[in-house]
């Protein structure tokens, strides 16, 4: 089964639901209200209860329909885990070149973090396909507006950490590609229901902000 790429995920809804602190459990039905929501990319970061299970559920359940990631992945070795459950790509809050090269490797999209011009050039040769700004609430929207002015034409930036629907404004003004949403969708002990309202809040206004409405 072919699985969906990260261009074709981002055309889609460039918003990544970041649900940290998941269990397996209770991740397919959570991840299924956001789909219908119209997420097309869903994270497991590593820090979360046995969350090798949940993506394996995750990659199993949704096949093409969305791009299933991992995050906080933090070494070549968690990279090779990740993969071999499912993720199609793998996220992390820092740049360590041995994981991208892993990723790469593997053929899995790998959007690494960055928060200096220097680590962002330095991502991008190593092969990233896009950068993660973290934290972006910290770095600002005015970061994204610089680093673009200087960077690859066509490099893609999303803003991660602490920015949600509210905030969205200013960095979709500077450039950004798409934002991950984290604490602001999904919190350990949050049922299926109330994280679908917050998803479809945040689809309503990245679409808004999109279409300049």
């Amino acid at each position: 089964m072919m699985t969906m790429t990260l261009a074709e995920a981002t055309r889609r809804c460039p918003l990544i639901a970041i649900l940290r602190g998941v269990r397996p459990d209770e991740v397919v039905a959570i991840a299924t209200r956001l789909v219908d929501a119209g997420f097309a990319i869903i994270e497991v970061p590593l820090n979360s209860p046995d969350p090798f299970a949940s993506i394996v559920a995750l990659a199993e359940h949704f096949g093409d329909r969305a791009l299933i990631g991992a995050g906080t992945v933090l070494t070549a070795a968690q990279a090779e885990a990740a993969a071999q459950a499912g993720a199609r790509l793998l996220l992390a809050p820092n740049f360590d070149p041995a994981m991208v090269a892993r990723a790469k490797a593997l053929g899995v999209a790998v959007m690494p973090g960055i928060a200096t011009a220097s680590e962002a050039f330095a991502a991008l040769a190593a092969g990233a396909d896009a950068l993660k700004l973290f934290p972006a609430r910290e770095l600002g929207a005015g970061t994204v507006a610089a680093w673009l002015a200087v960077l690859p034409a066509g490099t893609e930036i999303y803003a991660v950490g602490g920015v949600d629907e509210s905030g969205f404004a200013p960095f979709v003004k500077a450039g950004v590609a798409g934002f991950g949403l984290g604490s602001s969708l999904y919190r350990p002990g949050d049922d299926a229901a109330k994280v679908a309202t917050r998803g479809a809040r945040a689809v309503a206004a990245w679409r808004d902000g999109e279409t300049g409405q």
